[in-house]
């Protein structure tokens, strides 16, 4: 829209607002610039001056053509690989743009992005994760880690709670409201991207009212229902590693905080064995996510990742713990229109063979 102005009075209003010029009372950036332009232009039409005023707030303060693409309501993702074409997944696929960005535009994304945070972006911290105040994810990977320029991507906060109906038939429904109503400890796995938390949120939906839940999470996506929901999300803590709170940490506190479930984002490493733990101990109902590609895989995964901690069990002590921890995997995948769906329910027995609950291809056709 800043077309409809000469570029010489835009290069105008972009100095005198850069250098601290216009009314500071004014609040917004957009309302600054809408004051710096009128005095530009004094005949300049109300609705030219707050579409050009918008467009410039973007820009300066902003990110750009990136905030635009994270407008559409249909867009999930915004990835930028480096300098180049930037890259969305729109209703579950990916695909290109035609915005192109240079060094000099991520530099500015990322610094917008994690500087209000308090968190570095450089060198020395080369890996940021975090989350924005509206709930907005934001990965941040710059070289010497990412190879051909600083990589960011961002996951726009599903603002609504979809239903369980959203990922699966009525069949597979019933199974999943089965397994929550009888306070199975369900583990939702799939690859990054599936939707596990999305999926979790709706399995959380089915509980009883007044339940007290607490919930863990790396970065804090869960948007629970419910009136008793204790939200813990974990912290990097500063350069030098004080004030830092893990995720393990978080599922030690939780526990002393009487949940009547405990719900974990993700497990992705030594936290696991506390979970499994947790919830062989007595936490029942309780859920929780972690990547893998099929329910033999999620298991083998989680005994993986106990055996990995600290403590050093063997395995044969891991696993027996796992399978008494855990009752049913639940699996999501993308369909070939690009939906996420529930692709297998399994029961995980003491010993032996998981046990298929649901033929879900054959439930959905």
């Amino acid at each position: 829209m800043t077309q409809l102005v000469p570029a010489d009075v835009l290069t105008r209003v972009r100095q005198r607002f850069v250098a601290g010029d216009g009314d500071a009372a004014a609040g917004a950036p957009e309302l600054v610039l809408a004051d710096l332009l009128r005095d530009e232009v004094p005949l300049m039409p109300s609705s030219d001056v707050a579409r050009t005023a918008r467009a410039l707030a973007v820009e300066l303060v902003g990110l750009g053509p990136v905030e635009e693409l994270l407008m559409d309501p249909s867009v999930t993702d915004v990835l930028v690989n480096g300098p180049g074409p930037v890259w969305v997944e729109r209703s579950g696929r990916l695909e290109q743009t035609g915005v192109v960005v240079d060094r000099a535009a991520i530099d500015r994304y990322v610094e917008r992005l994690v500087g209000p945070l308090g968190l570095q972006a450089d060198r020395s911290h080369p890996v940021v994760d975090a989350r924005l105040p509206d709930g907005t994810r934001v990965a941040v990977v710059l070289p010497p880690l990412a190879v051909d320029g600083p990589v960011l991507a961002v996951r726009r906060h599903a603002a609504r709670t979809l239903p369980l109906s959203a990922f699966c038939d009525a069949t597979t429904e019933r199974v999943l409201r089965r397994c929550t109503g009888a306070n199975a400890n369900v583990v939702v796995y799939g690859p990054t991207g599936s939707g596990k938390t999305t999926l979790l949120n709706a399995l959380v939906s089915t509980l009883p009212a007044g339940e007290r839940i607490v919930t863990v999470e790396d970065v804090a996506e869960l948007r629970l229902p419910g009136d008793h929901v204790v939200r813990l999300e974990a912290r990097p803590g500063t350069a030098d590693g004080a004030g830092a709170a893990g995720i393990r940490d978080l599922v030690r506190a939780a526990l002393r905080l009487r949940p009547d479930r405990l719900v974990v984002g993700e497990v992705r490493g030594a936290e696991a064995l506390d979970l499994v733990w947790a919830l062989s101990t007595g936490h029942r109902g309780s859920l929780s996510t972690c990547h893998a590609g099929s329910a033999a895989d999620a298991l083998a995964r989680l005994e993986t990742m106990c055996c990995a901690a600290p403590e050093q069990l063997p395995l044969a002590a891991v696993r027996a713990q796992v399978r008494s921890a855990v009752d049913v995997l639940v699996g999501l995948g993308r369909d070939q229109d690009g939906r996420r769906r529930v692709v297998g329910v399994h029961g995980v027995p003491d010993d032996g063979p998981l046990v298929e609950l649901l033929e879900v291809g054959r439930a959905a056709a």
